[in-house]
């Protein structure tokens, strides 16, 4: 798995690069993301973590798509990523993570995740740009799904297709879950267990 510390900084440069191209100052991206200039700093200089949420702030108002965002330089043609090695941009409490493995470049942006859920832990993702279509497929486990005002549990073979454009939660809300001895969570006895799904967003007309 990439490190925090790479993931940071490939960040800071990616970001600070893509904002010098265009000219921006840093008070300039901090008004057209909607974010502080104290946090461009911070991400500038990798001296923070950005969450998912704000990575995809910067994105939409560099029209770069988040894949850019983490990608390193001098990517070749096949970018191939080795199992355990994609960037980790979420982690859940119980030891939870999600893993961006792939992605495409502008206009028509393609995001493919890899998620592991443990009981109890869930994310909220903030309303996409209109057109963003989101795919997800149940690998093993159990998922609760919200969308707006819409709920759906999908099961191992399951898959669900949505428009991004509204906020929206994936959750494990299936037992409880206790960390072991090497904090990597586990399933009680209560039941439940880790939930794994398969996720792709697409978002067209990045940058256009």
């Amino acid at each position: 798995m990439t490190s925090l510390q790479d993931i940071t900084g490939v960040i800071a440069s990616n970001v600070r690069a893509a904002r010098q191209a265009r000219r921006w100052t840093l008070d300039e991206m901090a008004s057209r993301s909607g974010l502080s200039r104290r946090v461009i700093v911070q991400i500038e200089q990798a001296q923070s973590n950005p969450n998912i949420a704000t990575l995809l702030r910067i994105s939409d108002a560099l029209g770069v798509g988040l894949p850019k965002l983490v990608a390193l330089p001098d990517t070749p043609r096949a970018r191939v990523v080795r199992a355990g090695q994609g960037p980790r941009l979420w982690q859940g409490a119980h030891g939870g993570h999600a893993v961006l493995v792939a992605g495409g470049d502008p206009p028509d942006v393609l995001e493919l995740w890899d998620w592991t859920m443990f009981p109890g832990e869930s994310y909220a993702s903030e309303a996409h740009t209109a057109g963003t279509v989101e795919h997800l497929l149940v690998i093993s486990g159990e998922v609760h799904l919200r969308i707006g005002n819409e709920e759906v549990d999908l099961r191992p073979g399951d898959s669900v297709s949505f428009t991004g454009d509204q906020p929206h939660t994936y959750a494990n809300t299936t037992g409880t879950a206790n960390a072991n001895t090497t904090g990597t969570a586990t399933a009680n006895a209560s039941g439940g267990g880790p939930a794994r799904f398969a996720l792709s967003v697409m978002q067209p007309g990045v940058g256009v």
